[in-house]
């Protein structure tokens, strides 16, 4: 059977209706997207005794899965646009449970960088792109909010997966915990399935059916003109030409180098003050429960008018309130200060989180968003890759995890300072762009109009000059 005709579409998303389905459906991907490398590193110490490694070598676990998440993004964005969101996060997460039932069989740490961090990881990649662009589909006035209840599946996960390890781990040790686990994260396969493809209001249809069939040649080069282009899109250079977009890419690679080893080392940290494993866990869930209400707050507070125009202003800040608590964290003596670290933490980390895709949004538009996120991700995971195993470096070279904390605020500090400083420049520098270009169309306008007035005398002599030449002897 011939495909049916191809009809443009509306641009204007419908701001609610099934849309909140697809939030729930992303609020599920997104969680586990982000939660469980976070919550792999309850194994890491079983993990490390089983298999005799450092702690630099268990870091590059999480490491790899992060950075494979992000590097899979151009190739996300690209099975997106080609085959719609809802098959892309259902392959997702069966990518997901194949790979954590598959490390639960692995007996070297090669094999398990394999298993969870790249399949793994480009399973989770799957899952987040898909899902926050088809956010970007369904939302416009309302998309702060529904960015902001999708990212809080990261604190809400994180908040039961981090004790639900724990505890599986003391009853079936890391493997059978790996098995269990992927079993759940099948249920993204679910997730996937509530994200049908979002349907506009009908404006215009191309020609009739028949004249497609007329042209079978044209209609096949056009396709494959298509797929070109669609490739060159997602890897679309010309966004370095953009100062706003490098700004917040330069931003966004320092925080996310300092991002996620605080997290990775926070239960062990903990151990190493003298803190029972179980409640060392909890510290991840203090954490995640914290930031499962700071990120739909965020998102509340963003969609003001007050806060929405300035929304890159509250990035930065969101940025540097995250390192100054991990600047802090070595000064913690207990417990009760630890807990008072991780919800600071949660804090900051769900303000960050909430605010990091929606500022690109904000940048690029609807439009040009799926691109710019493909390319943001694959930069992205290379201070993703290197994170987590710095840190861990300098916890086997100095023998104390304060300096990893150091490390890791200094860099955020420092890249939300930046983001702070440059937004105003580059704020600065828009308006005088937009003020010369006022005064270039002014101007434009006022030529436009002496040209006109000169016509319209040149017409008015013409018929004079016509009719002394009809009327000689008058």
């Amino acid at each position: 059977m011939s495909p049916t005709p191809v009809q443009q579409l509306g641009n204007k998303p419908p701001d609610g209706g099934w849309g909140w389905m697809v939030v729930f459906g992303a609020h599920i991907s997104i969680g586990f997207a982000y939660s469980t490398p976070k919550a792999l590193s309850i194994f890491f110490k079983e993990i490390q005794k089983d298999l005799l490694v450092s702690y630099s070598d268990i870091a590059w676990i999480s490491s790899i899965m992060l950075a494979a998440m992000y590097a899979g993004g151009p190739v996300s964005s690209a099975l997106v646009n080609r085959f719609g969101s809802r098959p892309v996060v259902m392959l997702g997460g069966l990518m997901c449970g194949v790979s954590m039932v598959t490390a639960s069989f692995g007996d070297s740490i090669i094999y398990l960088y394999f298993c969870i961090g790249v399949i793994g990881g480009f399973g989770l990649s799957f899952n987040l792109n898909a899902s926050l662009t088809i956010i970007s589909k369904y939302f416009l006035a309302r998309r702060p909010l529904a960015n902001g209840l999708a990212m809080a599946g990261s604190p809400v996960f994180l908040c039961f997966l981090a004790p639900l390890n724990q505890y599986l781990q003391d009853k079936y040790g890391w493997r059978g915990s790996l098995l269990i686990l992927g079993a759940l994260m099948l249920n993204c396969c679910v997730a996937g399935a509530l994200m049908r493809p979002v349907r506009m209001t009908l404006k215009q249809s191309y020609p009739p059916q028949k004249k497609l069939e007329e042209q079978p040649d044209k209609h096949i080069t056009r396709i494959k003109g298509t797929c070109m282009e669609n490739a060159k899109k997602f890897l679309d250079l010309t966004f370095f030409k953009d100062r706003g977009f490098v700004i917040y890419l330069i931003g966004n690679i320092m925080f996310i180098f300092g991002a996620y080893a605080p997290i990775v080392f926070l239960s062990a940290y903990a151990v190493s003050r003298g803190v029972e494993e179980y409640s060392a866990a909890y510290l991840l869930s203090i954490m995640g429960f914290v930031d499962m209400f700071v990120r739909p707050g965020t998102g509340l507070i963003a969609n003001s008018k007050w806060i929405r125009p300035r929304v890159q202003y509250f990035f930065s800040f969101a940025m540097v309130f995250n390192g100054t608590c991990h600047l802090l964290c070595p000064l913690t003596t207990s417990y009760a200060l630890l807990v008072v670290y991780a919800i600071f933490f949660g804090v900051g980390f769900g303000m960050v989180f909430a605010l990091i895709f929606e500022c690109l949004m904000d940048l690029m538009g609807n439009q040009r968003f799926p691109s710019a996120v493909g390319l943001v991700t694959i930069i992205e995971c290379f201070p993703m890759l290197l994170g987590p195993p710095a840190a861990g470096l300098l916890v086997d070279v100095y023998g104390d995890y304060k300096y990893l904390f150091f490390m890791c605020g200094a860099v955020i500090v420092t890249g939300g300072l930046f983001l702070f400083v440059m937004n105003i420049y580059n704020y600065h520098m828009l308006g005088k762009e937009k003020a010369a270009m006022d005064t270039e169309q002014k101007q434009n306008n006022i030529d436009n109009q002496e040209q006109v007035s000169i016509s319209e005398e040149e017409m008015q002599q013409i018929p004079e000059a016509a009719m002394e030449r009809t009327n000689p002897e008058a």
